[in-house]
């Protein structure tokens, strides 16, 4: 006997039909009540796809940093990090992305379908600027679809209950994760050096 479902079919033999809500809460663009959440989300993960795989990458800044452009269009800038550019390299290849929005103490989160491109505009560009630093480029968002997601995945895991917050020192830091895959990097002078480096790169 096979435990694993191969069809649409068998899987919605094993779930009831949405409600009438869950499917009405859709929209194809931004409504003045998910401007509200947009505008106070100071984080995004943006998930995408590729020729070399998936990404889900997450994104963060002040309250309505992610701004919008029209009630289709979202941009989002993106600052320093990496330079892995997992995230734009799929974007170039493949525009389908889906967004994630957080509000620190609020348990719905707002869902975004859409396809993205990526701008360099030097006008869009300057209203990003923060101390005197603009991101090299933008993710621009055209929306397919809008909808928020209920509060029951937040209020399980407690994301923002204080009594459920996990000691940082519990765990492995920055260059222990590093060291995880690379045994000869130098863990201790990366811990060391960490806080002053994203203190001067952090725009």
């Amino acid at each position: 006997m096979s435990y694993q479902i191969a069809t649409i079919a068998e899987l919605e033999q094993h779930y009831a039909q949405p409600s009438e809500a869950a499917l009405a809460k859709e929209t194809p663009v931004i409504n003045a009540t998910y401007r509200q959440l947009i505008e106070a989300a100071p984080f995004v993960a943006i998930a995408s796809s590729g020729t070399e795989g998936l990404d889900c990458s997450p994104r963060g800044d002040a309250p309505g940093f992610v701004q919008i452009l029209d009630e289709k269009t979202l941009a989002i800038p993106d600052r320093r990090g990496n330079n892995r550019l997992d995230t734009l390299r799929n974007i170039v290849q493949e525009p389908r992305v889906a967004l994630l929005f957080l509000i620190p103490g609020f348990n719905e989160t707002l869902r975004i379908n859409g396809r993205a491109s990526i701008s360099i505009d030097p006008d869009l560009l300057a209203g990003f600027e923060i101390f005197g630093k603009r991101p090299v480029t933008a993710i621009i968002v055209k929306i397919d679809t809008v909808y928020f997601q209920c509060a029951r995945a937040l209020k399980r895991s407690r994301l923002w209950d204080m009594d459920a917050q996990i000691n940082p020192q519990s765990l492995p830091s920055a260059g222990n994760l590093i060291q995880s895959v690379l045994h000869e990097f130098d863990q201790e002078a990366y811990d060391a050096e960490l806080p002053e480096r994203q203190a001067q790169t952090l725009y």
